[in-house]
């Protein structure tokens, strides 16, 4: 008696996880179409099933909220630190400027035409210097920016999500943008109307520790 009601858990557990499948698939196929139609060719029903596949048990929602999240405090970070450069150089020119102001203001009339050139080759190094210093900083920012994409495209590929790996390609790049669109509308729609929107439940519960106030995940 316990291995047949065991086997009937079974073949209803299978039967909720292919329902879960249909809900998720369907409801991908509705949001591609707001794509463009350069992408929705791109994402055939194969790929749809699969990525439809790789989200039934809302792993892959945490996996991306949490990725999000990496995200926001890395660009937080970044945006502090040019900030703080942007700071510092206004904060530079302020005091060059009065250093000047004073010089000249002491000066004999007959030394200001010296002392006004050596200024200005002060201010022309200065000037470089804050120019190199934004350059670098902007570099930086880049490459640390392109390190967490391709941390986001191996993990995503890792989890077995459909379409990323690692790449600079920008068409792919706007494809896996596309994707992870997708996920977080989905997402979306299970913070304002929970499991039963889309049919969904076993494991993935309402995310409402994902979503702010206004019942929406966090936006990048």
């Amino acid at each position: 008696m316990e291995r047949y009601a065991a086997a009937l858990e079974e073949v209803a557990d299978g039967a909720r996880q292919q329902e879960r499948h249909y809900q998720l698939l369907s409801a991908l196929q509705s949001l591609v179409k707001e794509l463009p139609s350069s992408f929705q060719q791109r994402l055939s029903y194969t790929t749809l099933s699969d990525l439809a596949l790789a989200l039934l048990d809302g792993t892959v929602f945490e996996i991306v909220q949490g990725l999000l999240e990496i995200q926001h405090l890395t660009e937080k970070s970044l945006y502090n630190q040019r900030l703080r450069l942007q700071n510092e150089h206004r904060v530079l020119r302020q005091a060059l400027r009065q250093k000047h102001q004073e010089a000249q203001q002491a000066c004999r009339p007959h030394n200001l035409p010296v002392v006004q050139a050596a200024q200005q080759r002060e201010l022309e190094a200065v000037e470089h210097r804050i120019r190199e210093e934004q350059r670098a900083m902007d570099q930086k920012i880049i490459l640390e920016l392109d390190r967490k994409v391709a941390d986001q495209q191996s993990t995503l590929e890792k989890a077995g999500v459909a379409g990323f790996y690692v790449t600079t390609n920008p068409q792919e790049l706007m494809l896996q943008m596309n994707l992870l669109e997708l996920i977080r509308k989905l997402q979306q729609r299970g913070c304002r109307a929970g499991n039963a929107a889309l049919g969904l439940g076993g494991p993935w519960q309402s995310p409402a520790a994902q979503c702010d106030q206004k019942g929406s995940p966090v936006p990048p």
